[in-house]
């Protein structure tokens, strides 16, 4: 146990590798499947190469944005005083942040890649049975799981140790503990900067596609949606792959680091006698998330099914539901062996056992959001069916109907969001808060592997269209397409959920950091710098769903050209462009993803540095309600219109009547899913990395724009009275000593 104890630090990192390992097994195992004949592979080729083609293009942009950040951080990272005070920062945060967002690029190349290898894997696979093709499609999100998640917590726990010895380390309340927890900063900043411009520019890909597809193809063609001859239909499954696999995937990866970091931070304030050196607080969070990949490793073992009439998102459920379980279990174990009796944080006292409960109430609330996600997103459920009976009466019903469930999937989450916030301080403070949102991330690997599922059955599905395999066939994959869309739309409510509790907790942060004591509203300034932030989600969804206008319009033309002027297209004798519209879809994603990544970056920077860091304070509080509230609305709408669209390739009944597929109620279901793409896979995904990485921004310039406590005293209207004592005592050898003594005894309002 002493061993145990002396060296847990070490086992972290060690974690981390085990789940790498584990994904490299079963990454091995997925390229060893059957691939089928050579129509499949040649159609998963293009897939595949137009899937890389735009990493290698986002990565050619990125890469010069990362190394300007990086040189910026570097310089900052020299200056050590600013207006007195001292700044514990080190140039060695520029290679904190290169390591961040290159960890982040590999976790979106992993998924991107095992997703291209296993969809025409489970084409393949459905063709013998339902089973062997969610065996398939499971393993491949699994190796997206575990590599997000084995990356995560080897470079985090890997370079804590390594800035421990490099900054000389020897005690956790240390100025040198500060100095490199401020540098692994850079980590979460590189993570969160690749995972905006990977979700923005993987969501405006994806969406310019299938919208294009979608209006030609679907409406005018009358062709069905994977059909091999729609041109955009390759862009279209290729969208799958860099926005829901390699967005999601970057997007997962900032949210573990940033939510283990914000805990850090305030771990570090916590002053503790124990047996590890009086780092527990600052190494629970790291040992949770770890141990986490091991328990959702064990979930995984739960996802099978028996036969072609077992329900598939029943042994997804299992799966995650085991996961979540056996760590709240093991966190109980773990709090108790590592957490003294009692902790104090800011004046906040709290036991060990207390801390205990808030991790359970971070799964909890990851839980219930994932539940009611399901509710309104699932096909068959109320929500969705509201908008199956308005879509009888017209494309502008359906519209109504869709915004109206958005607007109403917004109140549970946002209750159980702060009923999960409230509990969670009462029993620890903001370090329960931190704690509950890592507790909450501890299954990211679990939770990715059932959203990297939906993509891949997805694509297999294309892959069967397009290769006219057997209706049966198709059956299956549409199977689990549907549960895969179900799944997706839960795993975007677990990302904002996640989202909201790590940007309280890198709010806490900041506050402490930045030396502020309150966010006093009352202030003119602080009150504009909420209503600015509220304003900043909107304007980046505008710009997002914009950007797939302009690159759908574009997108729609030059199908429409193919289909003008490529004579046997629609009679099988020519084979449309593809690689035309991959471009389309490529050139338009970068070019458009800037922008709003731009805002993200630069905004919190200019306001903390020309209004203070209180000012700052509103601007976070403003974007993170907002961004929330838009995040929640917008990624449940395009969900539950989505399956309402999808509803109809089975049969609905409308008042007593049936309609099926090319009805009229159908085409105003794929109008209303039109709407609703960019919506579920472009600004609404992305709003939890848009306040997540305004958050982390904050936290790296705090110390530069942090004020004293006289002048945080002063800032809000107090003045601080000190009463100055001189002591005398006599020794027993009759020495006399005088002491002056400083009290601040109390403060009063300046007139």
């Amino acid at each position: 146990m002493d061993f145990l104890q002396n060296n847990l630090i070490y086992a972290v990192p060690l974690l981390g590798l085990v789940g790498i390992l584990v994904m490299a097994v079963k990454s091995a195992w997925v390229n060893k499947q059957d691939a089928g004949d050579a129509n499949m592979q040649e159609l998963a080729g293009y897939i595949a190469d137009g899937a890389m083609a735009f990493l290698r293009a986002e990565w050619k942009i990125l890469s010069i944005f990362a190394i300007l950040a990086a040189s910026l951080l570097a310089y900052s990272g020299t200056v050590t005083e600013v207006n007195g005070k001292a700044i514990h920062s080190s140039w060695i945060i520029s290679i904190a942040f290169i390591i961040g967002a290159v960890f982040s690029a590999t976790a979106g190349y992993i998924g991107m890649k095992v997703a291209t290898k296993a969809n025409v894997r489970t084409t393949q696979a459905a063709r013998k049975s339902l089973k062997q093709a969610l065996k398939v499609s499971f393993t491949g999100g699994t190796v997206m799981g575990l590599g997000v998640a084995g990356l995560a917590v080897l470079g985090l726990g890997g370079l804590f140790i390594v800035f421990l010895k490099y900054f000389n380390v020897i005690n956790a309340n240390s100025h040198e503990m500060k100095t490199a927890i401020e540098v692994l900063t850079g980590f979460s900043l590189g993570a969160e900067s690749i995972a905006l411009f990977a979700r923005v520019g993987g969501g405006i890909y994806t969406k310019a596609a299938d919208v294009g597809a979608d209006l030609v193809g679907k409406v005018e063609a009358g062709i069905p949606e994977d059909d091999v001859r729609n041109p955009a239909t390759i862009a279209d499954n290729v969208g799958d792959n860099v926005g829901d696999v390699a967005g999601m995937g970057a997007d997962l990866f900032g949210s573990y680091v940033a939510t283990i970091l914000a805990t850090m931070v305030l771990g570090q304030e916590i002053t503790v006698t124990d047996n590890f050196g009086g780092m527990s607080p600052i190494l629970l969070p790291m040992v949770i998330c770890g141990l986490g990949i091991l328990f959702s490793i064990i979930g995984t073992w739960f996802v099978t099914i028996k036969d072609e009439k077992s329900n598939v998102q029943n042994a997804l459920n299992l799966g995650n539901w085991s996961s979540i379980i056996i760590t709240g279990i093991a966190s109980f174990f773990l709090v108790k062996w590592m957490l003294p009796e009692t902790l104090n944080l800011r004046g906040y006292e709290f036991s060990s056992i207390n801390v205990f409960y808030a991790i359970v109430v971070g799964l909890v609330v990851g839980t219930i959001m994932s539940i009611v996600t399901e509710y309104y997103t699932a096909m068959g459920k109320g929500p969705v069916n509201s908008i199956i009976q308005q879509s009888s009466t017209g494309h502008a019903t359906n519209i109504i109907a869709g915004l109206s469930v958005g607007m109403k999937s917004t109140v549970v989450p946002i209750l159980v969001l702060a009923g999960g916030i409230m509990a969670s301080y009462h029993f620890a403070g903001l370090y329960g808060v931190a704690i509950a949102a890592a507790g909450m991330m501890a299954t990211t690997a679990m939770q990715l592997a059932i959203d990297a599922f939906g993509p891949i059955a997805d694509n297999a599905g294309g892959i069967a269209e397009m290769s006219q395999l057997p209706p049966e066939v198709r059956e299956r994959t549409d199977n689990l397409d549907a549960v895969g869309n179900t799944t997706a739309a839960t795993g975007k409510g677990f990302a904002i959920a996640s989202a909201a509790l790590t940007s309280l907790a890198l709010f806490a942060a900041f506050v402490g950091i930045a030396g502020i004591s309150a966010i006093d509203i009352y202030k003119a300034p602080v009150l504009a710098g909420l209503f600015v932030g509220g304003m900043i989600p909107f304007v980046f969804s505008a710009l997002c769903i914009q950007a797939v206008g302009k690159a759908a319009m574009d997108m729609v033309q030059e199908v429409r050209r193919q289909f003008r002027e490529i004579p046997g297209i629609m009679e099988y004798k020519a084979k449309p462009e593809y690689e035309k519209c991959v471009a389309i879809s490529t050139q338009a994603s970068i070019r458009e993803m800037l922008m709003p990544g731009a805002i993200a970056l630069i905004t919190p920077v200019i306001v903390g540095f020309l209004f203070g860091p209180e000012v700052l304070g509103g601007l976070l509080a403003g974007v993170t309600v907002s961004g929330v509230l838009m995040g929640i609305f917008q990624s449940n709408a395009g969900g539950a219109w989505d399956n309402a669209k999808k509803s109809f390739e089975k049969g609905v009944e409308i008042n007593g009547e049936m309609y099926y597929k090319k009805s009229e109620p159908h085409k105003s279901s794929v109008t209303g899913d039109t709407v609703g793409d960019p919506f579920k896979d472009t600004s609404g995904p992305s709003m939890n990395i848009l306040i997540k990485l305004m958050s982390i921004v904050s936290l790296v310039i705090a110390p530069y724009i942090a004020i004293s406590a006289s002048d945080a005293a002063n800032s809000t209207g107090m003045e601080v009275k000190k009463e100055i004592r001189v002591q005398k005592s006599v020794d027993s050898l009759g020495n006399e000593t005088i002491d002056t003594l400083v009290n601040e005894t109390d403060t009063v309002i300046k007139n």
